[in-house]
């Protein structure tokens, strides 16, 4: 079993920045990389940003130049630094623990409380 729990998140204005944070605990060796996720309401969950132990990162097309996904490893922590929000940012942020190959991010079944991110216009 992996535990992740997500912080950092709440309310700004256009412009500004959030950065939130996900610590694992757990059965963590079985991971080779984590993910981040949102979830606005009425809309599916989609993958915002992903990385590799290794440090190999990927990102959805509506985030990049503005998000930064990186980790500690030591600490077991995953980060998502978000500039520039948008209100179309607004959602909840889920942190996930899955696995990357050939390019392609697979989520496992783990997923944090999620934390809310909501930007004003």
């Amino acid at each position: 079993q992996v535990q992740l729990v997500e912080s950092g998140g709440g309310l700004v204005q256009a412009g500004n920045s959030l950065r939130l944070s996900c610590a694992a605990s757990g059965s963590i060796f079985s991971i080779n990389a984590m993910g981040w996720y949102r979830q606005a309401p009425g809309k599916q969950r989609d993958m915002v940003a992903c990385i590799t132990s290794g440090g190999t990162t990927n990102y959805a097309n509506s985030v990049k130049g503005r998000f930064t996904i990186s980790r500690d490893n030591a600490k077991n922590t995953v980060y998502l630094q978000m500039n520039s929000l948008k209100p179309e940012d607004t959602a909840v942020y889920y942190c996930n623990a899955g696995e990357y190959f050939s390019g392609t991010y697979y989520p496992y079944d783990y997923w944090g409380q999620g934390t809310q991110v909501t930007v004003s216009s």
